[in-house]
């Protein structure tokens, strides 16, 4: 079973964070991942959170939280860029699963924000799709260095930040839920080297 039933945004975001403090620690108790869940879940499925990640493959959503089956609806796309499946992604969750809590998590040795950084700073982009993902990552990086924040962890900041925004600007649905203190949308730093998640942006996280 899950922790709870209907999780409050808060409540969603401490057992999100209890689990990645037991990932950090070493101590994972592996919740969830059992042949009982998966018979649990089979008929339908009720997760707590909406995690929107990077795709990066050392970014394992249920690794580093310490959750299981039916526990997180995960959304990836390289340097948690946002299109229309995105965006429609993330509003299944919150309006057809009723998940209370979205997540957008970035990293530390980012390949999408080095590759704008870098577009930036010789005038080359990459080819293909991949130019796309760069341009849609670009502006993070320009509203960071307009601000005088020019430091690795704080361009992710920034991008993270952005990409919260960016979410709640696009989508009336989640925004409302907000709006309602049915959801919150918060922003999350993770760091590769020793697998810590820092709160860096926080939209209707409310109270208990």
């Amino acid at each position: 079973m899950n922790d709870m039933t209907s999780p409050a945004p808060r409540r969603a975001f401490e057992l999100l964070l209890a689990g990645n403090q037991r990932f950090v620690a070493g101590t994972p108790a592996h919740p969830n991942q059992d042949a009982a869940r998966r018979a649990e879940t089979a008929p339908a499925q009720r997760p707590f959170a909406v995690l929107f990640g990077c795709s990066d493959s050392r970014l394992a959503a249920e690794v580093i939280f310490d959750r299981g089956l039916g526990d997180l609806f995960v959304v990836r796309t390289a340097g948690h860029v946002v299109g229309a499946e995105v965006l429609g992604s993330v509003e299944y969750g919150v309006e057809v699963l009723d998940c209370p809590l979205v997540v957008v998590l970035g990293h530390d040795s980012c390949g999408a924000i080095g590759a704008a950084c870098a577009a930036l700073e010789t005038g080359v982009t990459p080819s293909g799709y991949i130019r796309d993902v760069v341009e849609r990552v670009t502006p993070s990086v320009l509203a960071a260095r307009a601000a005088g924040r020019v430091r690795p962890g704080e361009i992710l900041a920034e991008h993270v930040g952005h990409t919260v925004d960016l979410l709640l600007n696009r989508s009336r649905a989640l925004a409302q839920r907000v709006a309602d203190g049915r959801a919150a949308v918060v922003g999350l730093s993770y760091r590769l080297a020793d697998g810590g998640a820092d709160l860096v942006a926080a939209r209707g996280l409310g109270e208990r």
